[in-house]
């Protein structure tokens, strides 16, 4: 057993969100310790495709933090661009026929009264933008603010940078309270860590994190596949997706949902997805998924029905049923402070989940109400 540790915040998860949590905190003064059983960006992160979008946000307080951590990573990028592989490519969702159009204008239109840059493009301009795009689209609307990270080595960088002590290889086997039920730390498998806050980023785990308290979340996992191709000369300009992408990220259903998602990066390969379905943890492979996301993907580039892919990858995306993400004070067990849940939007919300929780931490007001990302809002019997 290792010695125990004393400090001012203990983060559960060396994920993305974990790293930026760790960050804000060192920033606003902590000491902070992160904890995690697997590696810096063991899960969700490592197989997520690091995009920080607003494209695909309705309206409200998922698209403000959305806007509050893209002009955080804007701040980062400044630091890091080069090492955690910055691009502001900005992202362009096309429609297929006038009314599936219409339909994206509305919503662009909504977006920017909230404070979102959407700029229509008509089937004229479409290939200006993309040249290798499919014939016959009906139009597009570009969202310049829409950026990307590779988020291991952001992950990795934002660690760094905070100068948390990190623990790696420990698992959390119990969230340590007093006798008036406030927290005082974590036991692992490996000692005990000591601290007045506990925050709770262990994204897909954040369920089991919170139970380990004593409280509920019903963070539950939804898998994932990414095919990624042969490394190529950039022939995808930015993230490119169908408008119904936006229709399923909002689904609450269990089965099999798939649109099509293709993007380039900087290393050459082009990462295509996007699959959601809620099958537990089960990380088997499906060949059906596999050809729905290759076939959406030459629906959009038909280039690509001639290039190999050379692997594919699954991930879990932390889901809660209302879609927001579980961000602040946990009123059940003082001391203990949620950030996760953020589904497949944890690596460009986790700027901005960081600082809000690291104000809190610190005794000040957080930038956004948090109200609408309250742990305890949900049911007793929804967990």
């Amino acid at each position: 057993m290792s010695q125990p540790v004393a400090c001012d915040v203990v983060v559960v998860g060396a994920g993305m969100v974990g790293a930026a949590c760790a960050l804000y905190a060192a920033r606003e003064g902590l000491d902070v310790a992160v904890v995690d059983r697997g590696p810096v960006a063991g899960g969700t992160t490592g197989a997520g495709e690091g995009n920080l979008l607003v494209s695909d946000k309705e309206p409200g307080p998922e698209l403000d933090l959305a806007l509050l951590s893209g002009r955080l990573w804007a701040d980062l990028a400044e630091e890091h661009a080069k090492a955690i592989e910055y691009e502001a490519k900005g992202g362009v969702v096309v429609a297929s026929t006038p009314e599936g159009l219409a339909a994206l204008e509305t919503f662009a239109a909504r977006q920017r009264a909230a404070g979102v840059l959407a700029e229509p493009v008509s089937a004229g301009r479409l290939h200006d933008l993309e040249p290798y795009l499919a014939p016959g689209l009906a139009g597009a609307v570009r969202y310049p603010q829409d950026t990307q990270v590779m988020p291991a080595l952001a992950a990795a960088h934002l660690l760094r940078a905070s100068g948390a002590l990190l623990l790696t290889g420990r698992t959390v086997t119990e969230v340590l309270r007093g006798k008036d039920g406030s927290v005082r730390g974590v036991r692992t498998d490996r000692g005990e860590l000591y601290a007045p806050a506990v925050v709770n980023a262990a994204g897909t785990w954040g369920a089991e994190v919170a139970s380990l308290a004593g409280v509920t979340l019903p963070v539950l996992p939804r898998r994932g596949f990414v095919l990624v191709t042969e490394p190529l000369p950039r022939r995808v300009r930015h993230k490119v997706y169908a408008a119904d992408y936006v229709a399923d990220v909002a689904s609450d259903s269990a089965v099999l949902r798939t649109s099509p998602v293709v993007e380039g990066t900087a290393a050459g390969p082009i990462l295509i997805g996007a699959s959601r379905e809620r099958v537990g943890f089960d990380r088997s492979f499906s060949l059906p998924v596999v050809r729905d996301l290759a076939a959406g993907a030459t629906r959009l580039f038909p280039f690509l029905s001639q290039v190999r892919a050379l692997r594919t990858y699954l991930g879990f995306r932390p889901y809660l049923p209302d879609h927001l993400p579980a961000i602040g004070p946990d009123p059940r067990a003082p001391g203990l402070f949620h950030a996760c849940g953020h589904e497949g939007a944890g690596i460009g919300l986790s700027t901005g989940t960081g600082r809000l929780i690291a104000q809190v931490l610190a005794g000040g007001e957080p930038g956004l109400d948090l109200t609408p990302f309250r742990p305890d809002r949900f049911p007793e019997e929804a967990a």
